[in-house]
């Protein structure tokens, strides 16, 4: 399995467009939106505090969404899954492996965009919350590479993209990452909460605010996180059971 994990690391590394959606344009957004003065209703934090989490969450979630459904894809019409088959991998450890190589490659998208608050918009958190920060947002982004994962089995290469999009549009939108919940109808806040995205955000939202990250939030990204690496495993032996 390490081996499978150091050859999905290379091969996303070596993926120049993949790396400028992922890691470039999260915090290409970061400053063109975070030019506004004052603080986010409900929040307490500052504009540019508030799209920093939010962009940074962005970021991961798409290294770890778009990177793996896509790929994985590509891989089963092109016959690399039927060879990985052959091997002792079992499918739990696929499913691990494509998990963990698209959490790693995250792990650039989320320190940019804090690189890039902190010089050009001189955002300042003490040390303990930008270490916080990190490593909130890059172990939330395993639920979406879980689902990456799952996606990537549910279609085919011609129809997964369009729906890895929808799926990734709209739980960045209904989910917070784009522009503050608050401001959505009342309706559609509440969906808003129980989105894996929504609570996603939140844990950089309380760790700027010097707050422990809220049970319900860790409760709702741990049962994403089952359903979506269930799914994928479940995926991956139907697809098994076809072949």
């Amino acid at each position: 399995m390490n081996a499978l994990i150091r050859l999905e690391l290379t091969r996303a590394l070596r993926n120049r467009k993949f790396l400028f959606f992922s890691v470039i344009y999260p915090s290409v957004i970061f400053l063109l939106v975070s030019n506004q003065t004052g603080n986010v209703d409900g929040t307490g934090l500052s504009v540019a505090k508030y799209v920093m989490v939010s962009m940074a969450s962005f970021g991961a979630l798409t290294a770890v969404l778009m990177g793996n459904s896509e790929r994985i894809a590509k891989e089963r019409e092109g016959g690399w899954v039927r060879q990985l088959r052959l091997t002792t991998l079992p499918g739990r450890g696929y499913v691990l492996a494509k998990t963990a190589s698209a959490a790693v490659v995250s792990l650039p998208s989320i320190v940019v965009v804090f690189l890039v608050a902190a010089a050009v918009k001189d955002v300042r958190l003490d040390a303990w919350q930008w270490f916080a920060l990190t490593g909130a947002i890059w172990a939330g982004s395993l639920v979406f590479a879980a689902l990456g994962v799952a996606l990537g089995y549910l279609a085919s290469g011609d129809a997964v993209r369009p729906i890895t999009m929808i799926t990734y549009f709209g739980l960045s939108i209904l989910g917070g990452l784009w522009m503050p919940s608050s401001s959505f109808p009342t309706w559609l806040q509440d969906i808003a909460r129980w989105l894996p995205t929504h609570a996603y955000a939140a844990l950089g939202q309380a760790i700027e605010q010097s707050q422990a990250p809220h049970a319900r939030d860790i409760a709702i990204l741990v049962a994403f996180f089952a359903l979506f690496a269930g799914g994928a495993a479940w995926l991956y032996r139907k697809d098994t059971l076809k072949a």
